[in-house]
This record gives structure tokens, sequence and C-alpha cells, in this order.
């Protein structure tokens, strides 16, 4: 499941800087034919792979035959991530998406349909991957099933993204809202971010159980007595739950919940029936130890923090790739296939940060977390014996290899083997413990340290201003005709809050073409919206809303003469140009129906 987080977080990550702005050249059935082209290689590739490993099953080698089968799933996995990348990048999948009714407006819906189509990817592996999965852990499921106990396993690690997306929809109908203007700023996204994910992560696990299927466990047999187990050890949960997943005949258990009151422990019915009441016992014991030393509330903070960082960095990354002349070229000339190839390079420094940040860090402490939790298990049992007994057996039944480690859990044979020190040193739990707090507050440290200096501190300026400011003021010099150019960087002045710099930029443009529309339209919004009131000049953004106007009437334009008309009180003038704006709105129609809203209340007022 650990790795299925990553790719989900990666494929959303490449469908949101995926670039939309303008139509694609080619028209929707020549995305459809190609997509369905790569999909076809794509399932023919998966075909020949499982078979290849059902060949090295039936001429032996079973013990090494998990292992590759779960090789060649994360590899395939990742060559659909690969092809949904195309898609979004190179197919204009967002583009045609937006095409369609309602799905213009809603990032829910757009997400929805992107998520749709990797998934699709996804059950192609899961189909081919089916014999060889039923020849290793002889489940007794069939395919079906098989594809949708996979859907139904994942589907939940899209719940807080989904919950998400809803509310900045909804957000969005509001454009001219105090919370709209707070989610326009970093500070405001971190807190909205993180403050939303954390409230869901309280209560989602009680949402999480109900989609799984999971039912009470019962009070009879090893149930009851894992029931009684708990109890006496004061343990505070809200269901022990058995596990439907893969109808059950997985070998595993877990735990959901920060807070009691949405803690669920869950078990599967193999795993109910492979170990003894005492075995079974340790394992509770080792999600115990998950819940008493807060492991959940942990995960949490490392997704925030990420997420704080992916901020910065995505500025960061920008800001870098622009400053080389190829890629300066690629997002100046107006082609919208050199866009795409732009945020398509973007996305690689993104994507390999997104990997070190949780493979390496996050799985650091996943790892040590599960030591943890191992050497709690051994405390409250009294002994290692039960927990190692349940490790050895649950690899030896699932036909893992013991001697294999993954990014986020130690090898069974050095599990087992920490476990033997923790018999002969009664110190260790302790020592580790010690070493897992002094490697957080670290972590802490850094990643408070390098958020502040990515989204407010001076690394984000001087980023900007070598990166990108320098090398765009030296082209603009190097190319005086090139307006296109110094549009770019007037804009880019603009999102990163040099507006001084961007109004100064606007003026060289009208100096030179005094009838360029959008550079008049962008220069009045600026002298009448300002956040820095210093800079402010409405009469003369009032002027030069007219002559935009003038030249053009689009309903941007028109939007941007209404408010200037509005902060210089001509709020009849306003109120008209206002709905002749919606008029001839097609697209965020919502922003421009608050915009009339407002001018509507100012020339009643």
């Amino acid at each position: 499941m650990f790795n299925n987080i990553i790719y989900f977080i990666v494929v959303l990550l490449i469908f949101n800087v995926g670039y939309t702005d303008t139509a694609p050249e080619r028209g929707p059935w020549v995305s459809v034919l190609l997509m369905g082209v790569c999909w076809g290689a794509f399932a023919l590739y998966c075909r020949w792979g499982f078979r290849g490993l059902v060949r090295r099953f039936l001429g032996g080698g079973e013990g090494t035959l998990s292992g590759a089968y779960q090789g060649l799933t994360v590899r395939l996995s990742i060559l659909a991530i690969f092809l949904f990348a195309m898609d979004v990048l190179l197919l204009n999948l967002k583009s045609w998406l937006r095409v369609i009714p309602l799905f213009d407006h809603s990032s829910l819906l757009q997400g929805l349909a992107g998520l749709g189509i990797f998934f699709f990817y996804l059950c192609t592996v899961w189909y081919h991957a089916y014999p060889v999965y039923d020849r290793i852990y002889r489940t007794g499921i069939s395919r079906s099933s098989f594809i949708r106990s996979n859907l139904r396993f994942n589907i939940p690690i899209l719940f807080p993204w989904g919950a998400l997306s809803l509310i900045f929809d909804l957000v969005s109908l509001f454009p001219r809202s105090g919370l709209a203007g707070f989610l326009d700023r970093v500070e405001g996204q971190i807190l909205f971010f993180a403050g939303f994910l954390s409230l869901l992560m309280l209560v989602m696990p009680r949402f999480i159980q109900a989609f799984w299927g999971c039912e009470p466990l019962g009070v009879t047999g090893k149930a009851g007595e894992l029931v009684s187990f708990l109890r006496e050890r004061g343990f505070r949960y809200r269901g022990l739950l058995r596990w439907p997943v893969f109808e059950g005949r997985l070998l595993t258990a877990g735990i959901m919940g920060i807070v009691p009151r949405y803690r669920y422990v869950l078990v599967t019915d193999a795993l109910l029936e492979a170990l003894t009441v005492d075995e079974l016992k340790a394992v509770l014991a080792h999600e115990m130890g998950h819940a008493r030393y807060r492991h959940m509330l942990f995960y949490l903070l490392f997704f925030v923090g990420y997420l704080v960082l992916s901020f910065g960095l995505f500025d960061l990354f920008f800001y870098g790739l622009a400053s080389r002349p190829l890629f300066l070229r690629m997002l100046t000339t107006g082609n919208p296939s050199d866009a795409d190839l732009f945020y398509l390079v973007l996305s690689v420094p993104m994507l390999l940060s997104l990997l070190v940040y949780f493979r390496v860090v996050m799985g650091f402490f996943m790892r040590n977390f599960e030591r943890q939790a191992d050497l709690y298990s051994a405390r409250v049992m009294g002994t290692p014996l039960y927990t190692i007994a349940a490790l050895e057996k649950i690899a030896y039944l699932s036909g893992k290899s013991r001697e294999v480690p993954s990014w986020h859990h130690f090898s069974i044979a050095q599990r087992v083997a920490t476990l033997w020190k923790s018999a002969q040193d009664s110190r260790l739990a302790g020592r580790h413990t010690r070493r897992v707090v002094a490697s957080f507050i670290v972590y802490l440290v850094c990643i408070c340290s390098m958020a502040y200096l990515l989204n407010f501190g001076p690394v984000k300026k001087g980023a900007f201003r070598a990166y990108l400011g320098g090398v765009l003021e030296r082209q603009a010099q190097l190319q005086p005709r090139n307006l296109e150019l110094r549009m770019s960087l007037a804009m880019l002045y603009y999102r990163a809050g040099e507006h001084d710099k961007a109004m100064k930029a606007y003026e060289k443009i009208l100096e030179r073409d005094p009838r360029k529309a959008e550079a008049l339209n962008n220069l009045a919004w600026l002298l009448v919206t300002c956040p820095e009131k210093g800079l402010r000049d409405p009469a003369r953004g009032l002027e030069l809303a007219r002559r935009a106007v003038a030249l053009e009437r689009s309903p941007v334009y028109l939007d941007t003469l209404a408010e200037a008309c509005f902060v210089n009180g001509l709020m009849e003038e306003a109120l008209a140009l206002g709905r002749e704006a919606l008029d001839k709105a097609r697209d965020n129609r919502a922003y421009y129906e608050e915009q009339l809203r407002k001018f509507r209340s100012g020339a009643a007022s």
C-alpha cells in the first residue's frame, strides 16, 4: 500500500502540473487513437512479462518468484505512470477533459477522469498479474475478485484528495470571498491544507473501514481471546474488525486512526487461521505499538511536511528551468507543444524530490517505526519468541523472502535479529526510541528551515532574481522588439510579487506599442488593484482600461474596466460593463457573476 500511495501522489502531481492554457493543435480522436495504441502495447508487454514468470514457476525456483513478481509489478506500475504522463503532457488529456460540460470549472471532476485512466492502466497490470499471484499465494480467489479487491484496497488512498478538491471547487464559486483571497496566498494554502488534512485523517478511518466492508471480528474463539487481550492491556479503540481485503486471504493485520474514537484494528481471516493465539497477540501488540508511539500522527506530519516543501520547490524548479535559454524559448514562443514539453521537463525534478523525500527520508522513519513496534510487542508479550514466530510464519506462508528488505520495512531476517538482541539487552528498546526522537528533531528543524526559506525567505526571491529575472532582462535587452518576451517578464514579475517591476515592464511595452491591448489591460489592473496601495493610480488605470476595451471588448478587458470604474466611483458604468462581461464570458462565469454582485451592492449603496 505504501508504494501505491507514492504512485497516486506522483500521478496527481503530473496531472496538476499539466499545461492547459491553450487548445491543442490536434483533434481529440488523434489523441484517443494514440492513447489506445500505447495502451495496447502496454497490455501486450504486461502479458509477456507475467507469462515469463509463469514459465519460471513451472520450471522451479519458487523461492525467488515472489520477489520477481513484486519487482515486475512495481516496474509495470511505474511504466503506467509514464504512459499517464504522456497522456497528460503530450496528448493533451486535460485540455480535452475541460471541453466536457461542468469539467472546466471542477478540479474534482477533471481529477476523477484522469485517475480513472490511470486505474485502467493498473487494472491491465492486475489482469495479467492474476495467474502468477494465484500460483504464488494460492488464495483461491477469481480474477475478477482480484481486480475488485485491488480497486477496493487502493481507492481509499484518494479520499483526502477528493475531499480537498471538493472544498476548492466550492470555494472557487465565490472568488471574491475572504476564504478565496486567503487561499490565494502561500501561507493560506499551507494552513488550509494542513488543517483540513489533519481533520480528515482524524475521521477518515470510519469511512475507509466501511468502504472495505470490514465487520466486527466477534467475541468467540481466537477473536474472543484477542478482545480480552486488548482489554487487559487497557488499549483504547473503536473496533476489532475482520479485514476482507483480497477476500481475507492475505496474511496481514493493520491499525487505522489517530484518536481512539476512530481507531480500528484490522485482521484478515488468513492470519487468524495461520497463527496461534499467542502469535496473534504478538501481532496485535505490534499494532498497539504504532498507537502507543503515535506513528500515525507522525505520518500525517510527514505528508504535511512535503506539502509545505512542494510549494517552494515548484517555484524554485520553475525559475531554474526558465533561466536556461532552451527552456526559456519553450516558454515564450506561444506554441502549446513547446509549453507542454517545458512542463513535462519541469515535472522531472518535482518527481525526483518526491521520491527522495518519501523513499529516503520518510522510509528511514517508517523502517524504524516498525522496529519500535516490534520491540514494543516483545515487551508487552514478555518475550520476543511469539513476535519472531509470527514473522517467520508469515514470511514462509506468504512466499516472501526473509532476507529482502523494502524501503518501508526492514527484512524479516533483520527484524528477527533485532528481536533476539532485545532478549539479551533490556535497554535496546529505550536506545532505539531515543534515536528515533533525536532523528525526528533533526528532521523537524530541517523541514521548518527549508519551508521558510523556500516559501517566505530570501531563497524564493533570490531564486527569482538570479534564475529568471536577470535572464529575461538580458534576453529582453538582446531582443528589444520581442514584445512577447517582455510580456512574459512582466507576468513573471507579477507572479513573484514584484509589482513595481511588473508595472515598469508593461510601461516599456506600451512605449513600443501603445496599442498592445493585453499590456494596457494588465497595467490597468495593477494600477487599480495592486496590493501595495502606494503604487495604485486609479485614474490612470481607468484611462488604460478604456483604451484596452476600445481595441477589444473581451470579457477579461471589460471586467478590468468595470473594476476601474467601480474603484473610481462610476457605479452605474461598472454595473453595465459587468453585465456585458458576464454575457460574453464562456469560461469562469462564476467569477463574473460574483463581480456583478459586488458592483450591484456598490451601486445600491
